[in-house]
């Protein structure tokens, strides 16, 4: 809920719960009410003449006359909740994280099922990926086929990036778990210069593949994608995977065509693996959307905000009306 010149009152949470027991004393002001109500009902039941009685007593709007104390009852409930510390979800962005961009450009990549082909999409794509990160993130490039290259190492230089991106080249072969092996040495090397906190600085790795990996042709080899996916979750670095292409994509060696559908399976596995998530996409503007995400999931962090300030202007509001009402309907202060 968001009230006007009141800021927001989402709650998450509270980070003083023990300034409920306050509330103990609001049910005692409220039981103390109704016993003075009545005990002063009983003593205008005391006057025998009723008919005197009403023309010597001051005519009082008995229908509204105990608003003034349901609105202090109400403010001191808003006050209560204000003190309690109540929090809400706040997204900022991040200033310290390594984000290594990860990207096959195994032979596979030139498929045409996505046009023009899988690399020249999967290029603009990550530009855009690039170009939209949060400044304060360190970014890195990777690109990977039989070995893995760090192109850019971690920075906050989107341009260095995003020219490395267009200048990406093809080779022979799939080695995934290089590609994975080759990150977290990059974010460990950044991970040691990097300042401003006691810990190593949030990281995460984004894999971008169509296929499945060829060396070794056993992922759970020493060197292969699941024992680096395993390494990873021990270090602490999820991996996002972004499987792009379609079961139709092929390609032509020696004017033969070679096959060459999209694998989920084993970046599904790689994400479940590393405690990250598994994207898929089989066209640019799929693949764009994906990326637009990570972006988001990627380049903020949620943090417990302070939400205080709503309830504490609505519970001044009541009582200030309260006082108002008093004045105007019981020529008192509530009581």
């Amino acid at each position: 809920m968001t009230l006007p010149l009141l800021g927001p009152m989402t709650l998450t949470g509270f980070a003083h719960p023990w300034y409920f027991l306050f509330l103990l004393v609001i049910l005692g002001l409220i039981g103390l009410y109704i016993v003075v109500q009545l005990a002063r009902q009983q003593r205008v039941l005391r006057f025998a003449n009723m008919e005197l009685l009403e023309s010597v007593a001051p005519k009082r709007p008995t229908r509204w006359r105990h608003l003034p104390a349901i609105l202090l009852i109400g403010s001191l409930l808003l006050l209560t909740i204000a003190m309690a510390g109540p929090t809400n979800d706040v997204r900022i962005p991040r200033n310290r994280a390594v984000v290594m961009l990860v990207m096959d450009v195994s032979q596979s990549m030139r498929a045409t099922d996505v046009e023009p082909n899988r690399l020249a999409a999967a290029q603009d794509a990550a530009k855009q990926f690039a170009a939209e990160l949060t400044p304060g993130i360190n970014l890195g490039l990777i690109a990977y086929a039989g070995t893995a290259t760090v192109l850019v190492s971690p920075t906050t230089n989107r341009e260095a990036t995003k020219n490395a991106i267009d200048k990406l080249q093809l080779a022979d072969r799939t080695g995934t778990g290089e590609g994975i092996f080759t990150a977290l040495q990059a974010i460990a090397t950044v991970g040691a210069v990097i300042g401003g906190g006691d810990a190593p600085p949030p990281a995460r790795i984004v894999l971008f593949s169509d296929g499945k990996e060829t060396v070794p042709s056993n992922p759970d080899n020493p060197k292969g994608a699941f024992t680096a996916a395993r390494t990873a979750k021990d270090q602490g670095v999820p991996i996002s995977t972004v499987t792009f292409g379609t079961p139709y994509g092929y390609v032509e060696i020696n004017d033969q065509r070679q096959p060459v559908p999209v694998d989920d399976e084993t970046l599904e596995k790689i994400a479940e693996l590393s405690d990250g998530n598994a994207y898929s996409a089989s066209t640019l503007e799929q693949l764009k959307e994906v990326f637009t995400s990570l972006q988001d999931q990627i380049g903020y962090e949620t943090v417990k905000g302070d939400a205080s300030v709503g309830w504490l202007r609505l519970g001044a509001l009541l009582l200030a009306l309260s006082a108002l009402a008093a004045l105007l309907l019981n020529r008192r202060l509530p009581g």
